[in-house]
């Protein structure tokens, strides 16, 4: 008889919670990945005090880190292999969770990621982006073996932050339209149950009515990273959550650093991907939920003009060679780009 099913890399626990935290030690025990409670925990300088008071792991050995920099994973890395733990607690937002991921992976240690904000889907990707001469690179790293999201803490996250993590899962919607149509264009494979996965997180947070203040919302936004996390962990690739949104992101990136988080940068990409695309229903989803959530939608709103956008989308596929979006599908030159920027803003008025 044949094998009808797969193996799917996930964590053995997920928890979207007020007080989540304080759920760590019985996690620990429940999904033995440290059964004595002899782990190792990363925290930022931010919030890292406040939160080691609350822990309730009195044989932890804990490492406060500024993280976000692949030097400062194999510092973490250095300092762990002394440590003589069974796991590693990751408690912090995206840049820490990254750092602690790729430590972890460094040294084979089980990983444990504890999200306190919402900035980025990273939270069970098998994916770590760190900092590296001036250059944001992409790391392949384990999944995390659980994943916790305190709503006590991400509620008080900068809104700019959270405003970011929504960008980020409602890019989703663009990247896997990209995907099917690499599919069919040019035959690359496509994992239905990871577009699935990555879609519906997305849909749902585009379609909530609440905001960034709502607990009920942020449970939303957080679920939705956290599918696209797995997404990408099934596809074995981020296929399923970057696609021509993400390629204008890493072109923001490069010619205007600093201009928004990366997430709303992914945003206003996938809207205009989709306009390219002639969806007409989604532009409009897509920008009545930018435009709640307080996204940038034009080239003004993100701190450019329609010439600096228009070099920056001409730029973008230069930051994925060898991936087929829309952006390939058109190969449009700078005055079509300032074209179709030009109506797109005339839409949104």
């Amino acid at each position: 008889m044949p094998l009808l099913a797969r193996t799917v890399l996930a964590p053995l626990a997920v928890e979207v919670a007020a007080g989540a935290l304080a759920g760590l030690p019985e996690l620990l025990v429940d999904t033995r990945i440290s059964s004595g409670g002899r782990v190792a925990v990363a925290l930022g300088p931010g919030l890292g005090t406040e939160i080691a008071s609350r822990l309730d792991l009195p044989d932890a050995v804990v490492h406060t880190i500024k993280p976000g920099t692949l030097a400062s994973a194999h510092d973490l890395a250095s300092r762990l292999r002394d440590d003589r733990v069974d796991a590693l607690v990751g408690i912090g937002g995206g840049r820490l969770i990254d750092t602690a991921k790729y430590a972890a992976t460094e040294l084979g240690l089980p990983m444990v990621a504890v999200a306190t904000s919402l900035a980025h889907d990273g939270l069970a990707s098998p994916v770590a982006s760190l900092e590296r001469e001036n250059a944001t690179i992409s790391y392949g790293v384990h999944t995390p073996l659980a994943v916790l999201a305190d709503l006590d803490f991400i509620r008080r996250a900068p809104a700019s932050q959270l405003r970011s993590g929504v960008g980020d899962a409602l890019t989703n919607l663009s990247a896997t339209a990209d995907w099917e149509l690499s599919h069919q264009v040019n035959g690359e494979a496509i994992d239905g149950l990871a577009l699935a996965i990555a879609r519906t997180g997305a849909e749902a947070v585009l379609r909530h009515p609440g905001t960034v203040a709502d607990d009920g919302f942020l449970s939303t936004l957080a679920n939705a990273l956290i599918q696209g996390g797995l997404a990408m962990g099934m596809a074995g690739s981020s296929r399923p959550c970057s696609g021509g949104c993400h390629e204008i992101a890493h072109a923001l990136q490069a010619l205007h650093p600093g201009v928004a988080g990366h997430g709303e940068q992914g945003a206003l990409g996938a809207l205009f991907c989709t306009w390219l695309r002639g969806d007409e229903a989604l532009f409009r989803e897509l920008a009545s939920a930018m435009q709640r959530h307080g996204l940038p939608r034009t080239p003004s709103e993100l701190g450019l003009t329609v010439e600096e956008l228009t070099a920056v989308i001409d730029y973008a596929p230069r930051t994925r060679p060898g991936r087929y979006t829309i952006l390939e599908h058109r190969e449009l030159d700078s005055v079509a780009i300032s074209r179709h920027l030009t109506e797109m803003m005339h839409e949104l008025d």
